[in-house]
């Protein structure tokens, strides 16, 4: 291609580029390689006999849609953000509230340490609860000599020791947990944590005379925080009214958990979806999301909504985040691998400041729609896609049918099909 084809497609929005468009625009703005290109456009990059060493009993490979959100300043800083999701709209949603952002600088984030906590839980203890504290503690320099035997990069900082009272229906008596406080670094860190309190086990249960029982880490990272904030202008998203509507919403998702969970799932739709393209142990991520929701005792909003002085619309989101960029899925999925190097992370904290962004945008993107036009208007747009292929559309059929029954407001395969004749008994 031509340079000056080259600067006419760099100036196309993306969404209106073809798929080899996209690819090198891609490989333009980010350090993908021919081979990395050649992945992408590979649906099956991950193939049976790798999947067959990630998972017991293979027996093929579930794709999803890999997708690209566009327009992210975080920290200063722009970012193309790969995004794993079927759900429709979700990317597009991003994207725009991206854009609306960058009008007041984009998201500014932060992360804290990359600490985790590994638990050992001991139980049918000789001697009282504060006799087995003061052993272990005497032997704290010990214990983390033990558990830093177990990896070469991967430390353990400090221990902590606190009584659990059995609250669950079987009454199962006092139990004491010893817990690790592990820097992970630029890793998740799961299974040397496991690795380190297995370690450790045994050396407690000769101090204490108890039983370990559990040995394993805790998903609940708040030793991993991230922070989140944006400022998007009123008379962007529709102006004061708008924001008025949002704020409602948002005291709504506060204040009631049937409202909450689907609030936070549309957080959790943007931040999912960068943790799958990128490797990530999506399912702790949202554990641990859910658990923070509900920090007082009653589940609300993970995010926080206010407006300024002068009526603009201020969105903060925070919440635990443990991700790595190296070992798990990051370092053996090749697509994963490749969605890293589009993102061009250099640390662990850095990747946490963009799910969290993306998990804003989307939340804004998500009560402004709410709040102003209806969530259906455009979910149902490419959701009548999907129903046009299940009529039995083929390529151009597809859009024509497609925005037809969207035109109609009668998004159902019963319309596409009669639309779907239509056109073909006219073509002969």
């Amino acid at each position: 291609m031509k340079l000056a084809n080259k600067k006419k497609q760099n100036k196309e929005k993306f969404y209106k580029m073809n798929l080899d468009e996209r690819l090198m625009y891609l490989q333009e703005k980010t350090n993908l390689s021919a081979n990395d290109i050649a992945l992408l456009r590979n649906p099956s990059s991950l193939t049976f006999v790798n999947a067959n060493r990630m998972i017991e009993n293979a027996i093929g490979v579930l794709s999803l849609p890999l997708g690209i959100a566009t327009n992210f300043v975080i920290n200063n800083k722009k970012y193309v953000v790969p995004m794993a999701i079927e759900e429709p709209s979700v990317i597009a949603a991003a994207s725009k509230a991206a854009k609306i952002a960058n009008v007041n600088g984009g998201f500014k984030a932060e992360c804290r340490e990359a600490l985790m906590i590994g638990q050992v839980q001991l139980v049918s203890l000789p001697v009282s609860l504060a006799t087995a504290r003061r052993r272990i503690s005497a032997h704290k320099s010990e214990i983390l000599r033990i558990a830093n035997s177990k990896s070469t990069s991967i430390k353990a900082k400090n221990l902590q020791i606190k009584d659990v009272f059995d609250t669950s229906p079987l009454k199962m008596g006092k139990m004491l947990v010893l817990e690790l406080l592990v820097d992970t670094k630029d890793a998740m860190g799961a299974n040397t944590i496991n690795t380190m309190c297995e370690s450790v086990s045994s050396r407690i249960e000769e101090l204490t005379g108890g039983r370990a029982i559990l040995r394993i880490l805790s998903n609940y990272a708040t030793r991993r925080m991230v922070k989140c904030r944006a400022i998007f202008s009123k008379s962007d998203i529709g102006g004061i009214d708008v924001v008025e509507n949002i704020l409602y919403a948002y005291s709504f998702a506060y204040s009631d958990v049937y409202r909450a969970v689907t609030h936070n799932k549309g957080i959790m739709n943007g931040i999912d979806a960068v943790a799958l393209a990128t490797g990530q142990d999506f399912r702790a991520i949202e554990a641990a999301a859910h658990a923070y929701a509900a920090r007082d005792g009653k589940y609300r909003s993970l995010s926080n909504w206010y407006k300024t002085r002068s009526g603009d619309l201020v969105g903060e989101l925070e919440l635990p985040l443990a991700v790595g960029i190296v070992g798990g899925s990051a370092s053996v999925h090749p697509t994963a691998m490749v969605g890293l190097k589009i993102l061009g992370v250099k640390t662990a904290k850095e990747l946490a400041t963009i799910l969290c962004a993306v998990g804003l945008a989307q939340n804004m993107a998500a009560l402004r729609a709410l709040a102003a036009e209806g969530i259906q208007r455009g979910h149902m747009k490419l959701h009548a896609k999907n129903i046009a292929t299940m009529a039995g559309a083929q390529n151009s059929e597809i859009d024509i049918v497609a925005e037809k029954i969207y035109d109609e407001n009668d998004v159902t395969p019963r319309r596409a099909k009669e639309i779907l004749f239509s056109i073909r008994h006219k073509e002969r």
